[in-house]
């Protein structure tokens, strides 16, 4: 199924029922009072995040989404029933944006978890609620109020622990094949990834990890050039950044410190925090060099960087070295909770 991670919907909240003008006619009771009830409370627009969708192709299709107006008001005290809500499913990992104020209103990061995004109009009151001892006879009822109308854009990021980074044909796509079960393609031409692919590591029973193949990034995507924002939003809900680099690159003007520093600019024009976040240096396509000059350009491109992170050298496609980097990144994510358990037992205390 093709991803997609961006779609803009209209969502219109359900109108308020009209309270109703009505008197008590029965035999024998003369005048008897007025009893207009209200009107029935308008259907309020939810977004439920649910696991069994990973894509928000549905909404290129269906655009316009209305829940139930509430009933009118009726004689004899009866209020108007209210209107149905409308429940709209959307993949987890949604964000959703009021694009007329481009306002966050919310993420749907959890299954199961609901958003209101436009509330339904409540119920006119009905005469009955107008009448006192100078004024036996109301006729007078209001409207319902109206339901919020919005517009809203919805953004899918990918959720997972690990994100990987790093230019065209850098071996992104290869790297999660090797480590994962996820098969994105793979081909010897720039841009072979469109789309982000996930794919599950398993280091142990209860030892697991999430990586993200996303599509290549090149200079100027934080103002959208090649794939752009489109790559670097889904970065932004990992926790931990492997960034490859192809150690032995073809074209010999192609310089893998320059292709760093690169990303790191649009990492910091796009979020500061990105640039903090830890991020660990893969050298790739060890393959192709000679091995004793393996480890030998790969600490000359360290000391270039001023590397301080954690560096690995590998060759995803011979899976040689790719398995030590996934035991280092899971016991990254097992110190980074053990410290979050620590850190709630001391609140707790």
């Amino acid at each position: 199924m093709k991803f997609v991670d961006e779609a803009q919907i209209t969502v219109h909240a359900g109108n308020g029922g009209n309270g109703c003008v009505s008197f008590r006619r029965e035999k024998f009771i003369p005048l008897g009072g007025p009893d207009g009830g209200n009107g029935g409370d308008g259907g309020s627009v939810w977004l439920v995040a649910d696991e069994g969708l990973n894509t928000l192709i549905d909404f290129r299709h269906q655009r316009d989404f209305r829940a139930q107006r509430g009933e009118n008001g009726m004689g004899r005290q009866m209020a108007g029933k209210a209107g149905e809500d409308a429940t709209i499913r959307v993949p987890v990992g949604t964000s959703v944006i009021n694009v007329d104020t481009d306002e966050l209103i919310g993420d749907l990061t959890e299954h199961g978890r609901r958003l209101k995004v436009a509330e339904g109009g409540h119920g006119g009151a009905g005469n009955v609620n107008f009448k006192s001892s100078t004024n036996r006879s109301p006729r007078k009822a209001t409207p319902g109020s109206e339901g919020e109308e919005r517009e809203l854009r919805m953004e899918l990021k990918v959720l997972a622990d690990v994100g990987l980074l790093g230019f065209p044909n850098a071996g992104k796509s290869t790297f999660i094949r090797a480590v994962s079960a996820a098969t994105p393609r793979v081909a010897d031409y720039p841009f072979t990834t469109l789309q982000p692919h996930l794919g599950v590591v398993r280091i142990g029973t209860d030892q697991s990890f999430v990586i993200a193949d996303i599509p290549g990034l090149i200079e100027g995507a934080a103002e959208g050039a090649g794939l752009g924002i489109q790559f670097l939003k889904h970065v932004s809900r990992t926790r931990l950044l492997l960034h490859l680099v192809d150690i032995a690159p073809l074209d010999e003007e192609t310089d893998p410190v320059e292709q760093v520093r690169a990303i790191e600019s649009e990492l910091e024009k796009f979020d500061e925090e990105l640039l903090q976040r830890p991020r660990w240096l893969v050298f790739n396509k060890a393959d192709l060099l000679p091995p004793e000059e393996r480890e030998k350009r790969a600490k000359a491109l360290v000391r270039k960087l001023k590397w301080k992170q954690p560096w690995f050298l590998v060759s995803a496609i011979a899976r040689e070295g790719t398995w030590p980097v996934c035991l280092k990144i899971q016991d990254f994510f097992d110190r980074l909770k053990a410290e979050a358990a620590e850190e709630a037992r001391s609140e707790d205390a």
